[in-house]
């Protein structure tokens, strides 16, 4: 994998296994608080009374900015990874049925892949949160089925280029099944480009994420999420700007961290 590749899969690491240890990281819990008055609005490396550092300092409730960035990132990566997972487990079943059966069949799944690539995916995302009560299962159900529509596109794509292959023929001669032929022989050559399509949807399924949180349509509070955490600092960007900054830099640093791994994929499968 190339540097870039390695700098990004490093980024990933580290936020995935600060999240997985946030409790033995955490110095309170995401909803701890003392006394309101004389814990809110601590600044960065502040220590209060009860002698706890605040690395991060503290929001308007006197809640620890740290604590709750990592019992987010569990949330966030959390909802974005089993949104993938759906997105492309969809994909990868539209794609390569629409590749392995043809006729109508075919037709048929691929008009419903552009029909659906053709709606505003944004605009969609914000309907299906609007009609229903905000949770974290409504985000992974909403992201993961407004989100296979590029996976099917590539699946199908990488998919009837591996149909013409010479191996494929010989597979049919040994009387293997359709089935069969995609799953052991078709499916591990597309795979390469679906793991860096995957990669990419990832950052752009915690991105999507954030952003339902944050006009509340997503995880609502007090269950800290990145979204919320940034939607709780948007009115304090003037006299305590680390409330929302510090979550927003870890999002980009995922995201960022994504792309460079999905780049690096792409660039070298190998």
């Amino acid at each position: 994998m190339r540097p870039s590749g390695r700098i990004g899969l490093a980024i990933l690491a580290v936020l995935a296994a600060a999240a997985v240890a946030a409790p033995w990281l955490a110095p309170v819990g995401p909803t701890d608080a003392g006394d309101v008055v004389l814990t809110r609005f601590l600044p960065p490396g502040a220590i209060d009374d009860s002698g706890i550092f605040h690395l991060f300092g503290t929001d308007r409730l006197g809640r620890d900015v740290w604590s709750r960035l990592l019992h987010g990132a569990r949330i966030s990566l959390l909802v974005a990874t089993l949104a993938t997972v759906v997105s492309v487990g969809a994909g990868v079943l539209i794609g390569g049925l629409a590749a392995v059966v043809s006729g109508r069949v075919s037709l048929i799944l691929l008009g419903l892949t552009d029909f659906a690539l053709a709606l505003p995916r944004v605009v969609l995302l914000l309907l299906l949160a609007a009609l229903w009560e905000p949770s974290a299962a409504l985000v992974i159900v909403t992201l993961g089925l407004t989100g296979w529509m590029p996976i099917a596109r590539l699946t199908y794509g990488e998919s009837v280029v591996q149909l013409g292959r010479p191996y494929v023929e010989g597979s049919r001669a040994l009387g293997g099944s359709r089935a069969r032929i995609f799953v052991r022989h078709v499916l591990p050559n597309v795979a390469p480009s679906l793991l860096a399509a995957t990669t990419l949807g990832l950052g752009n399924a915690i991105s999507l994420e954030a952003g339902l949180s944050f006009l509340g349509l997503g995880v609502q509070p007090p269950t800290a999420s990145w979204g919320t955490l940034i939607a709780s600092g948007r009115e304090t960007v003037v006299n305590a700007p680390w409330v929302g900054l510090v979550p927003g830099v870890a999002l980009v640093l995922v995201v960022v961290g994504a792309t460079l791994v999905a780049d690096a994929l792409e660039r070298d499968p190998a």
